[in-house]
């Protein structure tokens, strides 16, 4: 892992270190650690949400925008009275591998920890064996059929996707099948039977609730969309 070589003026761009280089005191010691071993910082403001990634050996950093279908604000409030659900799609990508944008979709749960007091978002793909095991264990008949209605929607959308993209096709059929197995497993559950085998740790994300880094993140966004913009139309001269 190389630390030396970090990409310091986009990292200064969107806010993540500072003038002198030092990181943001936004972020802790452990969100830093895990930012440089590869992990991604989330900035979330309303239905906008900017992802951070260090790649090729921390030579470079991937950003990702993407816009949920529900407010962030309407989505916390209301999964203290029940699990939400929300999917965010990508809209544009800075550093970005070629055609990477149409992958990078995710399909959350929102489930209120009343041990932490506190929600945390979980990706139901990633996390579908953890997902379950909540929801069972939170026995309420409603939500196991939302759940059920939920998986369905995503077992869908993925199937589509297959045909869509070929060239990916093995990629999304894995997906498929975690969720086809997870939908299985919820409708096996008998109320004697709650027991669901659990995965192997997800990945982790760093939650960033950040107005101004996210802002910095979506000027960057227009002014690299104009700059293309003006590529284009100068390349239709003749």
């Amino acid at each position: 892992m190389n630390n030396n070589n970090l990409p310091t003026e986009d990292l200064k761009k969107f806010g993540i270190i500072n003038e002198d280089l030092s990181f943001s005191k936004k972020l802790n010691a452990d969100d830093i650690q895990k930012f440089l071993q590869g992990y991604t910082i989330v900035a979330d403001n309303d239905k906008n949400r900017a992802t951070f990634q260090l790649t090729e050996n921390n030579t470079k950093l991937k950003v990702i925008f993407l816009e949920r279908d529900k407010n962030l604000s309407e989505i916390l409030s209301n999964s203290k009275n029940e699990i939400q659900y929300s999917t965010t799609f990508s809209k544009y990508g800075i550093n970005d591998e070629k055609n990477a944008a149409r992958l990078n979709w995710t399909k959350s749960a929102f489930i209120f920890d009343e041990k932490k007091q506190k929600i945390i978002e979980y990706d139901m793909i990633k996390d579908a064996p953890i997902i379950t095991q909540l929801i069972t264990e939170r026995e309420k008949p409603e939500e196991v059929n939302r759940y059920k209605i939920e998986l369905k929607k995503l077992q869908s959308f993925l199937q589509d996707k297959i045909d869509q993209y070929p060239e990916i096709a093995k990629e999304i059929t894995e997906n498929l099948n975690i969720v086809s197995k997870e939908l299985n497993n919820v409708n096996s559950i008998s109320p004697d039977e709650k027991q669901i085998s659990k995965g192997g740790n997800s990945d982790i994300q760093l939650i960033v609730n950040d107005r101004d880094l996210f802002e910095d993140a979506n000027r960057m966004r227009e002014e690299q969309k104009e700059t293309e913009e003006i590529q284009k139309s100068r390349g239709f001269r003749r």
